[in-house]
């Protein structure tokens, strides 16, 4: 069995603990109360509910640590670790509220601006990825590598698609005129925290997106990397989670991604 550092069993005696409303609420999905807080973007009570339970459990287990989170916002560190959360409590909020069962809570601890720890939980389907800085990445207690598929035509590759109020949607065309003809199949599940998750463990080849939160990818960019992945920006620079954009695969996979995307840029800018 697989070693948990104490960061780790934080995060996931905390998730466990919001998850049980999140599944209890996503029995009852008709009856939520949800307000609108802009375009396309969705914030229910169950959210509220899960926030406050992650909020109120890490604080207790680690009071030094500050907050990044999606809707309490941020609240800077007191101790020397300079060590924060950084919590999204339902990553496919849109899924839950329409009663689709892919979704997820995401958790990372950073410290002195490096991620340390992270775990990614789907509630419906009892799977807890994680992954300890230096120690791997774990889906329960089995241990993860990505994909070792290195050709574009037998590639899963995962995206997200902006929607409306979001900009974005000339480049994410370009790039999937790009990409439709290369490769085996995209997806858009609707949870970046999980689809880099899929990465780590295999499942997807690939996964790019842009306008994105930190929140989002905190986890999964921790996840791929210990899985023996490779994170960067879109643009191939070193991966910055505030910057929203992210291109995540194995080595050779992500060099034949970046290629692709680069065309798709180049292609977009030639038409101006």
């Amino acid at each position: 069995m697989a070693l948990r550092s104490a960061l780790i069993n934080v995060m996931v005696s905390a998730a466990f603990k919001a998850a049980r409303g999140l599944n209890r609420d996503f029995g009852e999905v008709e009856n939520l109360q949800v307000s609108r807080k802009g375009p396309a973007d969705f914030v229910s009570t169950a959210d509220l509910k899960a926030e406050k339970i992650l909020f109120e459990q890490l604080s207790r287990a680690r009071p030094e640590f500050g907050f990044l989170m999606e809707e309490r916002g941020s609240k800077p560190s007191t101790g020397d670790t300079q060590g924060r959360w950084i919590v999204d409590p339902l990553d496919g909020t849109t899924n839950f509220l329409h009663g689709l069962p892919h979704f997820a809570i995401s958790i990372a601890a950073e410290e002195r601006g490096q991620l340390v720890a992270g775990i990614i939980y789907d509630p419906i389907r009892n799977e807890m990825f994680w992954a300890d800085k230096g120690r791997g990445a774990y889906l329960n207690d089995q241990r993860l590598r990505v994909a070792a598929r290195h050709s574009l035509d037998v590639a899963l590759l995962a995206t997200g698609i902006p929607f409306k109020g979001r900009g974005g949607q000339q480049i994410f065309e370009a790039e999937l005129s790009h990409f439709m003809g290369q490769v085996a199949g995209i997806r858009r599940f609707g949870s970046a925290a999980l689809d880099l998750a899929y990465v780590a463990a295999g499942r997807f080849d690939g996964f790019w997106e842009r306008n994105l939160a930190p929140w989002d990818i905190a986890a999964g960019v921790l996840m791929v990397q210990e899985a023996g992945g490779f994170v960067t920006d879109v643009g191939g620079g070193p991966i910055d989670i505030s910057s929203g954009r992210v291109l995540a695969a194995n080595d050779r996979m992500h060099a034949r991604m970046l290629r692709l995307l680069k065309e798709a840029e180049k292609s977009l800018a030639d038409q101006d």
